[in-house]
């Protein structure tokens, strides 16, 4: 990722979802945000010269979460939205995710117009027809507002460790729990650059789960470097997943009549114990492809209110068009002050039932669903697991490989049927 590149890519952008999209006589107008990572100076400084000088005119949100960009895009009415981060990755790497209005995800055909876009001869308006770029003062003023207002009570009484990741929600985070009425507990949230995402965070939840227990904590959340996931942890430290999370927001929001059609999309990777759990609350599991750009179109589908992915990225349609971890954290801490119930309790109404994944590599991973005899082995194993687990092979997007997942009611059982299925597409899968 580079300026020269991240210049280019916003000035296809600004063709695509500004100029051509704009209405009147008005400049299109975009919001730039980043995540505190070093080289998100220098690429905000490249995008935002290629918007403006596009003709584009540029609030500059600074370093916010990537769901806060998504939000004020909407909120600000602005043409589209560009958030530069690398999520949850390690800080030499970067990344550029562009905001369809409304602080949509794009869909493939403005991907595939961006791209093709690069290729093209672009506008050089001069004069007064070039951007402007000004600083978006109260951003994080607007989203901490916007967060407050979603919540369902406050949280008076509870102490809640909070994990930043040394990332974009190192701000606004501890202030909006602090604002609900909780106890905060701040660790992972002095980023200087080169430190997001290292040791700390939702892929490194053992801080976390010290400081819950060191403190006393009635919960932990922790986010990733943009704050568009969430995971949590209990006041005895146990790890509850976004599929933990899901469920007990699903039950929430129907005790509340927020939930609908009684319906959570969530993706075939969710453990089968998430549905086993929905079909006892009466809740209807909707599945979709691997991908929170996947769960959120199956959630516009049916305009369903919740769903999410078991990676920790939940989406409260009433209130966000993208995973938002300090909203889901914010929920979960409600549900726990609500209830009255430890975040223990309220995640044992999911069973996580044991599952192995197995990668197969050097097949043929377009064969899977043709190959006759592996598709009678799947049935077998199928066949021996009964409604106590269930099979998924999924294919690799990028290499040779084919993923193996088995769940099983305990976990000898699941690896030794994995272990057959991953045999059985060797065999039949091979490309030697």
């Amino acid at each position: 990722m580079t300026p020269e590149l991240a210049m280019e890519l916003a000035q296809a952008a600004a063709v695509v979802l500004g100029l051509s999209q704009s209405e009147g006589e008005r400049k299109p107008v975009a919001v730039v945000a980043k995540d505190p990572r070093i080289s998100g100076d220098f690429l905000s400084a490249a995008i935002e010269a290629g918007l403006a000088a596009s003709g584009v005119d540029v609030q500059d949100a600074g370093t916010l979460p990537t769901p806060a960009a998504a939000y004020l895009v909407g909120d600000l009415d602005a043409d589209f939205g560009v958030m530069i981060s690398a999520s949850h990755n390690a800080a030499p790497d970067n990344g550029i995710k562009f905001l369809a209005r409304g602080g949509k995800k794009l869909d493939d055909a403005l991907e595939d117009a961006i791209e093709a876009c690069l290729k093209m001869p672009k506008p050089r308006p001069t004069g007064g027809e070039v951007g402007r770029v000004a600083r978006f003062a109260d951003a994080e003023d607007r989203y901490i507002v916007h967060l407050l207002q979603s919540l369902p009570n406050r949280l008076e009484g509870l102490k809640v460790v909070l994990d930043c990741a040394h990332g974009a929600a190192s701000g606004c985070s501890p202030e909006v729990f602090k604002a609900a009425g909780a106890q905060v507990v701040v660790i992972g949230a002095e980023p200087d650059g080169v430190n997001i995402n290292d040791g700390y965070g939702s892929t490194h939840l053992e801080k976390l789960q010290a400081a819950v227990i060191e403190h006393k904590a009635d919960l932990g959340i922790a986010h990733d470097g943009d704050a568009d996931r969430c995971l949590a942890v209990d006041h005895e430290g146990n790890v509850v997943d976004g599929d933990q999370i899901m469920a007990i927001m699903a039950i929430a929001l129907k005790e509340r009549g927020e939930l609908k059609d009684d319906t959570l999309v969530a993706t075939v990777m969710s453990n089968l114990g998430l549905k086993l759990a929905m079909d006892a609350a009466g809740i209807t599991l909707k599945q979709t492809g691997v991908g929170d750009r996947y769960v959120l179109e199956g959630m516009q589908e049916g305009n369903y209110s919740l769903g999410g992915e078991q990676s920790g990225h939940v989406i409260f349609s009433q209130y966000a068009t993208t995973g938002d971890g300090v909203l889901t954290g914010l929920m979960i801490a409600a549900r726990v002050k609500e209830t009255g119930k430890t975040l223990k309790e309220l995640a044992s109404v999911l069973t996580v039932l044991p599952q192995v994944l197995i990668n197969v590599r050097g097949v043929d991973k377009a064969g899977v669903a043709d190959s006759e005899p592996l598709q009678r082995d799947i049935a077998a194993v199928e066949a021996r697991l009964g409604s106590t687990g269930r099979v998924l092979l999924r294919p690799s997007g990028t290499e040779p490989v084919v993923r193996v997942m088995v769940e099983a009611a305990t976990p000898e059982h699941a690896q030794a049927e994995a272990e057959v299925l991953a045999a059985a597409v060797s065999a039949h899968l091979s490309l030697d």
